[in-house]
C-alpha cells in the first residue's frame, strides 16, 4: 500500500475514533529519562490520537479540545497515551531521543523555529512526511507536509519520546 493510501487509511481511523507556541528564554533544561518504553504500535496510536482532533480550534496556552496551542496539543495527546511531556515547546524539545530526519516514525515529535531562535513549535509525526499540529496561522489543528517550503525551511530536528532510541538509516 503506497503512503498516501495508508495516510487516508489513518485519517479514516482517526475520523471514526472520534502556551503559544514560542517565546521562551534560555537554553532548555536537561530532562532525566523518565519516559518509560513504549509497547509495539504506540507511536502509530499517537498519530491516530493527534489525526482525531484535526479542526480543533487554536488557542494561546490551550490544552484541551476546546482550544489547544502546538506544545498544549503534544502534551495532551501524549498523555492519553500515558505519557508524561512537559508542557513547553523548549521542553519538550529536551525530552527523549534525538531522531535523524531520514529515520522519522509515528509519534515522533518535530520542532520547527517560527517566533524566536532554536524549537519555537512542535508538531506529530503521522506517516513520513506529515504531521500533525496546532498553528496560529489557520486557527484549527491540521495536517501539513514536513516538506513544504515554509516547514523544511524552520525544521530544526525531532525527538522520540516513545518506541525506544532512534537510529539513522543510511
Amino acid at each position: 500500500m503506497g503512503a498516501p493510501a495508508r495516510l487516508a487509511g489513518l485519517v479514516l481511523v482517526a475520523s471514526l475514533a472520534a502556551s503559544a507556541c514560542g517565546r521562551h528564554a534560555g537554553p532548555p533544561p536537561r530532562l532525566p529519562g523518565a519516559f518509560p518504553p513504549a509497547r509495539a504500535g504506540e507511536g502509530r496510536a499517537i498519530a491516530t490520537s493527534a489525526l482525531a482532533l484535526q479542526g480543533s480550534p487554536y488557542r494561546n496556552a490551550g490544552t484541551d479540545p476546546t482550544g489547544f496551542d502546538c506544545s498544549g496539543l503534544v502534551q495532551y495527546v501524549f498523555a492519553k497515551h500515558g505519557v508524561m511531556l512537559p508542557r513547553g515547546v523548549r521542553q519538550q524539545y529536551a525530552a527523549g531521543d534525538a531522531v535523524a530526519r531520514n529515520a522519522l516514525a509515528a509519534g515522533d515529535l518535530v520542532f520547527f523555529t517560527t517566533v524566536a531562535p532554536g524549537a519555537s513549535h512542535v508538531g506529530i509525526v503521522v506517516e513520513e512526511d506529515w504531521f500533525v499540529h496546532a498553528p496560529s496561522a489557520r486557527g484549527v489543528v491540521r495536517l501539513d507536509r514536513l516538506g513544504a517550503p515554509y516547514w523544511a525551511q524552520r525544521y530544526v530536528g525531532a525527538k522520540r519520546v516513545v518506541g525506544g532510541r532512534a537510529e539513522s538509516r543510511k
